[in-house]
């Protein structure tokens, strides 16, 4: 599903018990200096991101000053973000002017919250220019939270270089069956540098031989709840895609590729470590 860039006015895109996507919740907050919010999600974890800006977060006593390092746009330096556990009030203060993405998975108990600052991204970098692949994942809660997080998982994804494809070979997670794949719903919120680029967004389903696509613009979200879902940027555009990932039975993701195309997770140079990190 296509959500088109609009002024959500702070109230979620993605909401609890969302028809399409109901292990995922996302909210883009925009506040000017000194402004704040404050939100709870009873039966889902989540995650504070600021795209740009710098705030104050605090969590039922927890509390973390001066989150994110931005100022420009989410090219312009390495995110930071704040686990908030689920059903706990969680509040924020813009220090300036601020954008700030909220994720969220469905998880009924109450973990701790916590902070995961610049330096501890977890970056892997994979794919090539040859196979038009290259792009670049910084994990705020990947695996190395794995033992701290309930269901939830959160990335930025970007591709290096302008043009190229991301989430190819085609994959899909729709379906409990392990080994061979997991439930897990997926939303997108898309940039674009420079901001009037542009690309394509493929749902296919495993019925179709011919699949559908969208247009997608700098502020565009897409949920993805069945099919495979690759999709490409226009020559001369970098893209970039805030990721929420909320699992069904399991935190870690489990990946059923195309079979048609799997071949090619042998000729992507470094696929094999980025699949391992969504753990």
């Amino acid at each position: 599903m296509h959500t088109p860039p609009f002024d959500n006015i702070n109230k979620p895109i993605v909401d609890m018990d969302d028809k399409n996507v109901p292990l995922n919740y996302f909210n883009i907050v925009k506040l000017n200096k000194d402004q704040s919010f404050e939100f709870v999600t009873p039966g889902y974890e989540t995650c504070i991101v600021p795209a740009t800006g710098s705030i104050d977060v605090f969590v039922e006593g927890f509390e973390i000053k001066n989150l994110g390092t931005r100022t420009v746009d989410v090219w312009d330096g390495e995110p930071e973000g704040v686990y908030v556990p689920s059903g706990t009030k969680a509040s924020f203060v813009a220090i300036n002017d601020s954008e700030v993405f909220i994720a969220g998975a469905k998880f009924d108990k109450t973990l701790e919250p916590f902070a995961v600052r610049a330096n501890e991204i977890d970056m892997v970098q994979y794919g090539s220019d040859d196979t038009k692949t290259h792009r670049k994942i910084k994990h705020i809660l990947g695996a190395k939270h794995h033992d701290k997080v309930g269901r939830l998982l959160c990335n930025e994804l970007y591709t290096v270089g302008q043009g190229g494809w991301s989430g190819f070979p085609p994959h899909k997670h729709d379906t409990d069956r392990l080994p061979d794949e997991t439930r897990h719903d997926e939303t997108y919120n898309y940039r674009f540098r420079p901001n009037n680029g542009f690309g394509f967004q493929l749902f296919q389903q495993v019925d179709e031989k011919v699949g559908k696509a969208e247009h997608i613009i700098d502020g565009s979200t897409i949920s993805i709840r069945t099919g495979y879902h690759p999709c490409v940027v226009a020559p001369g555009y970098e893209m970039y895609y805030f990721t929420i990932l909320g699992g069904l039975s399991q935190r870690s993701l489990v990946q059923y590729f195309q079979p048609e195309h799997a071949y090619q997770i042998e000729t992507i140079p470094g696929i094999k470590d980025m699949i391992a990190k969504y753990k």
